[in-house]
């Protein structure tokens, strides 16, 4: 008979082939997804709870994960969205005082499977390396060539739409930092500036931010169509993150192409990629991602670097753009675009309202809410 305490094995099977052997310290079972790292020091919390990991396996680069344990004010969603985690050790005695749970007990909570005892370093090498790969952790069959037989047949995230997975179903209104139920207030307010959220996948401190600037906050599912966002006369609309291959977006794609140039608007992470689409250009998928709280970006117009907190896989590819946005934004690690700029029209590959990460970008929910002012005045 197995003792009590006996951890159980877990192995994690590449589609390349290659094997790592760990124990499960939450949930068990098989799960499948692109297996990616986060370089973050902190804020596993707002990963796990990032509805832009659906369909991901995520490895955290800190070797120590858990000590501070699961709090209600961290949360960036309603739930979990990752697919598995992968962490070097556990910590299973989490002290902080506003700490609620620890984190094994919270991955169960929603069904999902965390490992220890990988070795990480090792791992994240071979992804950097070959690039973010098909993956499949069991904890309970441990046949390596069926495992890996799995792990191939997973289709993978390019051409996927995962948005529908992780986007409200019916519209809400934020307000006092939490997600309101019911019909949305067709009155608006007067000293506020209406901004009309496309949630496809939107992250909780976009939401705050946004409060927190001044502005009552609507919240659409992401199969709204444009017709749907301009009937709530909004001063502006945002386009948020969200999972999963921005090329097999299309109605978002429609969606955007009917708002922009008729109010102001901002796209974040995939919303930059949904404005990219929807001016002609395109993405690409890149070799293993950008994951993590200190991505150096340049400001083109300044010459400021700033660090940012990123995560995701594609990016727009600037020479399908051309002339038709000006580059406001780029990455000093591989050039890549970090962010454009029209008129009424702003958009940023990374994160600004960070959650966890560094607060250098902030600036530019203020810079958002000044346009809309300004376009507001207008119509006065």
């Amino acid at each position: 008979m197995p003792l009590l305490n006996q951890k159980r094995k877990a192995l994690l099977v590449l589609e390349d082939g290659s094997v790592f052997e760990g124990t499960a310290f939450a949930g068990k079972g098989v799960t499948m997804g692109e297996v990616v790292f986060n370089t973050g020091m902190t804020g596993y919390q707002e990963v796990i709870t990032d509805p832009s990991y659906k369909g991901q396996i995520v490895t955290m680069t800190y070797p120590l994960v858990g000590n501070y344990g699961i709090n209600t004010e961290d949360m960036e969603s309603a739930g979990i969205h990752l697919e598995g985690f992968i962490v070097k050790e556990y910590q299973p005695n989490p002290s902080n005082w506003r700490m609620k749970q620890n984190l094994k007990s919270f991955l169960e909570d929603y069904g999902k499977i965390g490992i220890e005892g990988i070795d990480t370093r090792a791992l994240t090498r071979r992804l950097r390396l070959s690039g973010s790969m098909k993956g499949i952790i069991s904890t309970q069959s441990y046949d390596v060539q069926s495992l890996l037989a799995q792990a191939r047949a997973y289709p993978g995230l390019v051409g996927r739409d995962l948005v529908r997975e992780v986007s409200c179903q019916t519209p809400y209104l934020w307000k006092k930092g939490a997600p309101h139920a019911g019909k949305l207030p067709s009155k608006k307010p007067v000293k506020k500036l209406r901004v009309v959220v496309l949630d496809c996948g939107v992250k909780y401190n976009i939401l705050r931010l946004l409060e927190n600037n001044g502005c009552e906050v609507l919240v659409l599912p992401a199969s709204s169509t444009g017709k749907d966002i301009l009937a709530l006369k909004p001063d502006g609309v945002l386009l948020s993150n969200g999972p999963g291959d921005p090329a097999a977006l299309s109605y978002i794609v429609d969606a955007a192409r009917t708002v922009i140039g008729h109010v102001p608007v901002f796209g974040i992470c995939l919303g930059h990629q949904i404005i990219g689409q929807a001016i002609g250009g395109y993405t690409e998928k890149l070799k293993f991602g950008h994951h993590g709280i200190n991505q150096p970006v340049k400001n083109v117009d300044t010459g400021r670097v700033e660090i940012t907190s990123q995560n995701h896989g594609f990016v727009v590819v600037p020479a399908s753009v051309g002339s038709k946005a000006k580059k406001t934004y780029h990455n000093l690690n591989d050039s890549t675009s970090e962010g454009m700029q029209m008129p009424l029209t702003m958009s940023v590959q990374y994160h600004p309202e960070a959650a966890p990460g560094p607060h250098d970008t902030e600036y530019l929910f203020l810079q958002f809410v000044e346009i809309m002012k300004k376009e507001k005045g207008k119509t006065k």
